[in-house]
């Protein structure tokens, strides 16, 4: 794995160094925001995984967040913050964060939740030439409804036809666990249970958070199929689809 962590305290950078080392990933390190950005331009298509402190000089965390996202829309990120705010968790997630970890964390916490996401994120899209011979073989779909379809393999999702873009690991995963049973309520405590598969400790609103990215993307591509259940949840219903 190829790591950028992005972490103005030295102290807390050399103690993970260690623990990355254990684990043989090729990992650097950025201390202020605008140094993060840069090093991460310089090949954006290269880099596994990303953690980023929120309390960064020059750009801070949310802008360094944002600009990555701009680089590379489906790099998992986990935010790093000291910030006992739900309100700036939920920020951040926004922003285009995966996951966060509060300080002080365990080294092993960190560990396992890198390991987590880069296990849901390393099947990467297939070529373009790979997607043509096989969409319209619905064999090669993990889930199929009348107006959409779902490839774990590839990590890709259609809605009548068109792809849905740039989707993040955790953003595919929620989607995937809705589209599987279509029409059943979620609630946000049984997605965080089945989605972030680990325990927990993250407000609901992080559901919230997610969900609204990804309503974003659904609807470059067609009518949403993410229904909220007030005072529930929410559920996935293609029923009123209709690419017409």
């Amino acid at each position: 794995m190829k790591l950028l962590m992005i972490e103005d305290n030295h102290s807390v950078s050399q103690m993970m160094s260690m623990f990355f080392k254990k684990e043989q990933w090729d990992v650097s390190f950025a201390y202020e925001g605008n140094e993060a950005v840069k090093m991460f331009a310089e090949a954006p298509n290269d880099w596994d995984m990303v953690t980023l402190d929120l309390n960064l000089p020059g750009l801070d965390g949310m802008q360094v967040s944002a600009e990555i996202r701009k680089l590379s829309p489906t790099v998992p990120i986990i935010m790093l913050t000291a910030r006992d705010s739900e309100s700036d968790q939920v920020l951040g997630l926004e922003m285009g964060a995966d996951d966060y970890v509060t300080k002080p964390f365990s080294p092993i916490t960190l560990i396992a939740r890198i390991k987590a996401l880069h296990r849901r994120a390393e099947l990467g899209p297939v070529s373009q030439k790979q997607v043509d011979t096989t969409l319209d073989d619905t064999e090669s779909f993990d889930v199929t409804t009348d107006h959409f379809k779902l490839n774990t393999k590839t990590r890709e999702a259609y809605l009548n036809g068109r792809q849905i873009e740039d989707l993040t690991p955790k953003e595919f995963d929620l989607l995937k666990t809705l589209a599987q049973k279509p029409r059943q309520v979620f609630s946000r405590e049984q997605l965080l249970q089945l989605v972030w598969d680990y325990e927990y400790y993250g407000d609901e609103r992080t559901v919230d958070a997610h969900i609204k990215k990804l309503r974003q993307k659904i609807e470059k591509v067609g009518p949403q199929i993410i229904q909220t259940v007030w005072g529930v949840g929410y559920k996935f219903d293609d029923s009123g689809a209709d690419s017409k």
